[in-house]
């Protein structure tokens, strides 16, 4: 059962449930997290709680008191809408709704809600309503009150014919397929526009991190763009990529993406896997860390799963970089603290605060450094006729040394593998690309 139609303003109850398997999450971060998510969609929070779970009931995850508590405030507050921030089965979500005599989502349907509200873009837009299928799928058991009803066989034959859950399962399915189809289309068009980018090739730098980091507040700083960026969880959804110049004057592709969450539904993980793929196909990837975050360290364990997830190791990876946002947030002495845990790493962090600007000359150092570690050093000389060949030069490569001389330009450029295997063999696209 998805939130009311009209969810923004619902009268909301929001249930945080703890267990021992959350021992790496502060209880109050994760109850000011599912907050933000409800507020997220407009929810008129009315109680909020966080209930501590020794051992989750199978039926209703919650004991027979505390339900008998929560049904007792729902009646006197007249709610609308019960938010519980976990994983709940089909059968757990029914009986809560059946026992609370309210509207119950978990916290995959919820994220699910804010997705669908956020998805700007057609190919967002068909991720979002494929996750959210495969979601209900599994709930038609409780998203319906006829399902017992049996529709008559077809003329004289009679017989129970097809159970309408069965009708809606299969109506689910086609459009699932469907849905796939154009998704495959859409992978195939970003793939071709991938192509270009390789043949220049300019590097990619990716942005990624837990949900309202500052992912979207450092992409404008670096770009110059105006990417919807707010204290919200969930602010960017659809990628955005743009070309930008470092401070050696190297251009690179910046892209953001969408933030991760814990426990992220796997629906979400597969469906935007095309959105994904670019971060798996990115030089460097910039994981940007909200350091004022009471549970930073099991916020990065959260996106380090998800990148595990999509073949992307995390430790000692000399192409990521781990960025601590929000520097403006914290006490000089946090600061001093997070400065020297940076350059401990066996590839350096670095600390910054993409509102102000404070450390964003350390990480575009630190950007072009990784960059340029895997380039190629290479010293020929010209002809001072050949405009193209300088050109491309400068545009593919970081000119070092150049001299004029009778015999020509002499210039030292670092290149990527890639472009000096191609000045070796003479080998240059034409001027367009």
């Amino acid at each position: 059962m998805s939130a009311p139609e009209n969810a923004v303003g619902a009268r909301t109850m929001l249930i945080v449930p703890w267990t021992p398997a959350d021992a790496t999450r502060e209880s109050e971060a994760m109850l000011a997290e599912a907050v933000g998510l409800c507020r997220a969609i407009g929810l008129d929070i009315r109680h909020s709680e966080t209930i501590r779970l020794d051992r989750p009931r199978p039926a209703t995850l919650i004991g027979v008191g505390k339900i008998e508590e929560l049904a007792a405030l729902v009646q006197a507050e007249d709610l609308e809408l019960a938010v519980f921030d976990a994983a709940l089965s089909p059968t757990q979500q029914r009986n809560l709704e059946r026992d609370l005599k309210v509207k119950v989502i978990d916290r995959t349907g919820l994220i699910l809600e804010i997705f669908g509200e956020r998805a700007r873009t057609r190919e967002g837009r068909l991720q979002v309503e494929l996750a959210h299928l495969q979601y209900q799928r599994s709930r038609l058991v409780r998203s319906w009150t006829h399902l017992e009803r049996q529709r008559g066989g077809a003329g004289f034959m009679g017989g129970p014919g097809e159970r309408q859950i069965e009708i809606d399962r299969r109506l689910i399915d086609e459009r699932i397929v469907r849905l796939k189809q154009d998704l495959e289309k859409v992978r195939r068009t970003r793939e071709l526009h991938r192509k270009p980018r390789r043949a220049v090739p300019y590097p990619v730098v990716a942005l990624v991190g837990y949900t309202n980091a500052g992912k979207s507040t450092l992409f404008n700083r670096l770009s110059g763009a105006d990417v919807f960026a707010r204290d919200l969880l969930f602010a960017t959804l659809d990628p955005t990529m743009r070309s930008v110049q470092l401070a050696d004057g190297r251009p690179v592709i910046l892209s953001d993406t969408v933030g991760f969450v814990a426990d992220l539904p796997t629906q979400l993980v597969a469906a935007f896997r095309a959105t994904l793929e670019e971060v798996t196909e990115a030089d460097l990837i910039l994981h940007v860390r909200d350091a004022a975050q009471p549970d930073s360290e099991a916020q990065a364990a959260d996106v380090h799963g998800i990148l595990k997830t999509l073949g992307i190791e995390v430790a000692d990876n000399p192409n990521l970089i781990e960025v601590w946002n929000k520097a403006d947030l914290l006490g000089p002495d946090e600061r001093a603290h997070l400065r020297a845990e940076a350059a401990a790493l066996p590839h350096p962090g670095v600390l910054i605060s993409a509102v102000t600007g404070e450390g964003m000359e350390d990480l575009a150092a630190e950007i072009a450094r990784r960059i340029a570690r895997d380039r190629v050093e290479i010293s020929d000389v010209v002809d001072a006729t050949d405009g193209r060949a300088l050109a491309w030069l400068y545009s593919h490569g970081e000119v070092v040394a150049r001299e004029d001389a009778d015999d020509g330009v002499h210039v030292t450029v670092r290149l990527s593998p890639a472009d000096a295997g191609r000045w070796a063999k003479g080998r240059l696209p034409r001027a367009a690309e």
